[in-house]
């Protein structure tokens, strides 16, 4: 089967990290860089393609299979707009734009149009979250209760010293980390149809949070808490559990996840599960058997551009669409607003 040719938008470090998916792709390859910036130039080479200033360029010239675009956030709709004018199947990456606002043009755009798109929350594509799913949607945990999450870790002061914008509101934990832990759990727990949370700058002292407690209720029922800090010396987080990322140091004792249901319990990553055997007789004077659920760790980028070939032949739907992005932000920004305001703020999908 002839394989997919891929244009890739953004030279970055995304864009980078794309690239070398492509170039290890049984069914991708990547085709041409799209990037104006000077430095663009010496990756086109190492890479063997042509590089273009411009999408307007490259359609221009020629019409690659698809496109990912690994642009700065402020560009997304401007470039996926392009894209699907040019009827271009597309992995955008997240978050989908920077406004909800913008987000929902996009979504409008898209149905219109009738290409496809995908949104590049990579780690749906991870096999951890794949059975983590299919344990709880077998029913092993029994109707969900609660779920307990975290994602806390300490970024250095040159990450906020290489980008002093970082410091600033618009910045911060929850609109640059929250999204991905808001798609796993959406994906793992369902809707979440309201937030509520406590924002604190007190160990840094920038304008912006460093450290946030956020409540959840899911559309189920279970409710859930989740701790998120970018200023403590911890590991659990998903990059430091997951065992993905091989440029973060791993730690295989932690987990970031916790989801109870009324029959058990399941740890994620560890994979870790607590469950009765007899689960008309239990208690907390019972003891659970205890087990580990198989998984097969595989890199997500991988898997994911893999999907993205098989959305462009027409032989898969999106895993992440638009939508998902959309709702993804709306629950993003309302953290946000939460953590400012003291308030619960509904988060119901619209539909």
């Amino acid at each position: 089967m002839e394989k997919i040719r891929i244009a890739v938008a953004g030279a970055g470090y995304i864009g980078l990290a794309h690239m070398a998916a492509a170039r290890q792709s049984d069914t991708c390859t990547l085709s041409a860089i799209v990037d104006p910036s000077p430095a663009a130039a010496a990756v086109a080479e190492k890479e063997g393609v042509p590089l273009y200033t411009s999408l307007d360029a490259l359609f221009a010239k020629e019409r690659p299979d698809g496109v990912i675009l690994a642009t700065p956030n402020q560009l997304h709709l401007e470039h996926a707009l392009t894209c699907l004018q040019a009827r271009v199947p597309t992995l955008l990456e997240k978050p989908v734009t920077p406004t909800v606002a913008e987000a929902e043009k996009l979504v409008q755009a898209v149905d219109r149009a009738g290409v496809k798109v995908l949104i590049g929350h990579h780690r749906a594509h991870s096999p951890i979250m794949a059975r983590a799913k299919q344990v709880i949607d077998e029913g092993r945990l029994g109707a969900l209760v609660a779920v307990m999450g975290s994602a806390v870790f300490f970024k250095p002061d040159q990450y906020f010293g290489d980008a002093p914008w970082r410091r600033q509101p618009g910045a911060g934990p929850i609109l640059l980390n929250m999204i991905h832990e808001v798609h796993n759990l959406r994906m793992l727990c369902g809707d979440i149809v309201a937030v509520q949370a406590f924002g604190s700058r007190a160990t840094r002292g920038f304008p912006v949070e460093d450290t946030v407690a956020i409540n959840l209720r899911f559309a189920n029922g279970a409710l859930g808490s989740f701790m998120l800090s970018d200023t403590a010396a911890s590991a659990r987080s998903w990059e430091q559990t997951s065992q993905e990322n091989k440029a973060y140091a791993t730690y295989p004792d932690e987990d970031c996840y916790v989801i109870a249901g009324t029959f058990g319990s399941l740890s994620v990553p560890t994979m870790r599960m607590k469950t009765w055997r007899n689960v008309e007789d239990r208690s907390w004077w019972k003891p659970f058997e205890t087990s580990v659920a198989d998984v097969t760790r595989d890199d997500p980028l991988r898997l994911q551009i893999g999907h993205f070939a098989r959305v462009i032949r027409g032989e898969a739907e999106p895993l992440v669409s638009v939508r998902d992005g959309l709702q993804n932000l709306r629950i993003t920004e309302a953290i946000a607003r939460a953590a400012v305001t003291g308030s619960i703020v509904d988060t119901t999908p619209v539909h």
